[in-house]
């Protein structure tokens, strides 16, 4: 059985609610299993994570970066950067701020790079840009454009009952069942 993780911090909610929506669409591929953890929880279950086909990584961008709380957990993952206990693992990112823009990509850069470290394949999200021509609407996937993985805004002064908004949470889901499809095609082939 193909095995998928998403590691996480919410420090609002509404992480976690694009971290539910990663996971919904992970579970729409047959033959995978879900370990959905917060990035506190992560640190405590390495072998979940060591028996993992996949790894989808998710951090809020605060002050244009991963959270800190995001950030202790990469630095905790020192000691599988150097035996390459991650090495030629899947990995995705996905990412919420309040703004439009909030420096997004600078989270999923950092989260990639990340990965990259670790010796991991890195799936970007698959998706044409939505909402950029007088057709579109918010309610397009991937309605802020994004490609090296999933985002999501949320107002600030709002909690995650009201957001991120539904066509960023569908984004989330397709790049979960992106990911899924692609570590199970990865794991049936070893």
């Amino acid at each position: 059985m193909t095995q998928v993780s998403i590691v996480y911090h919410s420090g609002y909610g509404h992480t976690a609610e694009q971290a539910k929506a990663v996971g919904r669409g992970v579970e729409k591929v047959e033959g995978v299993t879900l370990h959905l953890l917060t990035a506190e929880e992560a640190q405590q279950q390495w072998d979940v994570l060591k028996t993992s086909d996949a790894i989808i990584f998710g951090s809020p961008t605060y002050m244009g970066s991963a959270a800190a709380a995001f950030k202790t957990f990469m630095e905790a993952s020192s000691e599988k950067w150097y035996v390459r206990e991650w090495q030629d693992k899947i990995a995705a990112g996905f990412t919420t701020s309040a703004s439009q823009s909030g420096d997004k990509l600078s989270t999923l850069i950092q989260l990639a790079v990340f990965a990259a470290q670790h010796g991991m394949i890195w799936v970007g999200q698959d998706l044409l840009p939505g909402n950029n021509n007088s057709k579109g609407s918010v309610n397009d996937l991937n309605r802020l454009g994004g490609f090296l993985g999933a985002m999501a805004q949320a107002n600030a002064d709002q909690g995650p009952e009201f957001g991120p908004i539904q066509s960023d949470l569908l984004t989330a889901e397709h790049l979960g069942e992106r990911v899924a499809t692609i570590a199970k095609r990865f794991s049936e082939s070893k």
